[in-house]
């Protein structure tokens, strides 16, 4: 990182990772924008529509674990340009479907690529980050979702009312051509190019599930990581999926002026993200993953309880500056709790087994909304909010293995091992 060629990989790569995160977001938003047009499309409720959110979060899941994993075994540049393939064509086919099965069945395929891609790039960029400013650089990466939101929202506003929905996924097709430029031009890190050539050299690969379900503390980090996973996405993607239907359905505004609640609420939530990554890398990861975590579930309730028509813009502004903010921490954070021979797939699978179990949260919406509203939907997700605060809060040391720094080196391991063990 001290040299100028080294500087320059170091910007190729954030650049591509960003564009990378930002059609990954584009790509996931575009189904909670479109919501209210597919559900008049397919003539569903509110409970099949959030059926559909719930399978998304499933493939997602699936591709976030197989990503993880594959990208131990064969490489994370190489796992991130298949995967950036597969969400591209797979989302551009939404737009030719016919029936509400082939919608779920197609967007179940491509979101596989969603949840690799998501995965595999910010470990990536985590491992290419030095420990001083990791936080910043990953808060900043983040980011790039809600810039993704920003501009499907301002494409929808422009395309949905004139030429309807089915444009939108068209335009998915595009990140192909970046996903060739990353697969050419970015460079595997240099952490998982020495460990395949020592797992070359030596001539076998372990089991990295096993290496993990074996170690102890491995295993419990694990499983802490994966309940807050769990809780957080909940939260997270049933507000992602539920709040433009919420302007339009409950607080009874036009899709112009939705589109103009929600670019607020997601410019926000860039400045959020991006001020957390900062102030996580002065005053811990684990201090605003928790402040992110309660002001969320305070301002929740207070959303539905308390919005007017004088109100509602700065409700919604103050909702998306806060409720990203443990996005923005998250992803360095679990990147240091794992050492980096089962990085790809402890990180992975622990995130993504929370997006299993978090894949109910849109259906579980819908289902409340029919009965009493999409809002007091929103409100009790307050409570996985604080859930997800809590156990990092009491149970997950935060710098436990430095991405950056250390080496793929059996005895470095072993003393770091040793070292962990003993501190906790």
């Amino acid at each position: 990182m001290n040299n100028s060629k080294s500087d320059r990989t170091w910007i190729v790569v954030f650049v591509a990772c960003f564009l990378g995160l930002l059609v990954d977001g584009m790509d996931l938003i575009m189904l909670s924008i479109t919501m209210p047009s597919l559900m008049e499309e397919f003539n569903i409720g509110k409970a099949d529509a959030g059926l559909i959110a719930t399978w998304s979060l499933v493939g997602m899941a699936v591709g976030g674990i197989c990503g993880g994993w594959l990208s131990d075994r064969y490489g994370r540049v190489k796992m991130a340009t298949w995967m950036m393939v597969l969400f591209s064509i797979g989302t551009c086919l939404l737009g030719f479907t016919q029936t509400y099965e082939q919608f779920i069945v197609i967007r179940f395929i491509s979101a596989i690529g969603i949840g690799a891609e998501y995965t595999i790039v910010t470990m990536l960029m985590a491992e290419y980050v030095p420990t001083k400013k990791r936080t910043t650089i990953l808060g900043t990466l983040q980011a790039a979702y809600s810039a993704g939101y920003l501009v499907a929202a301002l494409l929808a506003g422009a395309i949905l009312p004139e030429y309807g929905w089915r444009p939108l996924y068209f335009i998915a097709v595009v990140p192909v051509l970046l996903a060739i430029y990353i697969r050419f031009r970015i460079p595997e890190p240099p952490g998982w190019k020495e460990r395949a050539q020592v797992q070359k050299q030596k001539g076998n690969k372990k089991n990295e599930w096993t290496t993990i379900f074996k170690d102890s503390k491995a295993r419990k980090i694990f499983i802490f990581w994966g309940l807050t996973a769990t809780f957080l996405q909940f939260a997270y993607f049933g507000i992602g999926t539920w709040l433009p239907t919420y302007i339009v359905a409950d607080l009874g505004f036009d899709f112009k002026k939705m589109t103009g609640y929600i670019v607020g609420t997601y410019t926000a939530a860039i400045l959020g993200k991006i001020i957390a990554g900062w102030l996580a890398d002065r005053y811990g990861r684990k201090m605003m993953f928790i402040v992110g975590g309660f002001s969320t579930a305070i301002v929740l309730p207070i959303v539905y309880l308390y919005n007017s028509p004088s109100n509602i813009i700065l409700f919604l502004t103050l909702l998306g500056f806060l409720y990203g903010i443990p996005y923005a921490v998250n992803a360095t954070y679990m990147a240091e709790s794992f050492p980096a021979h089962i990085r790809g797939t402890a990180v992975g699978g622990s995130y993504n087994v929370g997006r299993v179990g978090s894949a109910m949260a849109p259906f579980l919406i819908g289902i409340i909304a029919e009965s009493y509203s999409i809002g007091f939907g929103l409100a009790t997700l307050a409570i996985a909010y604080v859930i997800s605060a809590l156990i990092p809060a009491l149970f997950i040391r935060e710098k436990m293995y430095d991405p950056f720094e250390i080496k793929e080196n059996p005895t470095i391991y072993q003393k770091e091992s040793a070292y962990d063990n003993k501190s906790m």
